[in-house]
C-alpha cells in the first residue's frame, strides 16, 4: 500500500499532461484545479495507506 503515495508525484511532476487551459471548472483553468484536486487526493490516499500500515 505504500506504492500509492507514488501517485501523486507521479500525477504532478510530469506537467505536460495538465499544462492545458481547457477544459475551464468554474472559470479555472484546467491547470489549477487539476493541481488543486491533488490536495484532496493525496490526503485520502496518505489516510489509506497509513491505516493499512497500522493493520499490518
Amino acid at each position: 500500500m505504500r506504492w500509492l503515495l507514488i501517485l501523486p508525484f507521479i500525477g504532478l511532476l510530469w506537467v505536460p499532461f495538465y499544462n492545458f487551459m481547457e477544459p475551464q471548472l468554474f472559470g479555472f483553468p484546467f491547470f489549477y484545479w487539476y493541481q488543486l484536486l491533488w490536495v484532496p487526493l493525496t490526503s485520502l490516499i496518505t489516510y489509506v495507506a497509513w491505516k493499512a500500515g497500522t493493520e499490518e
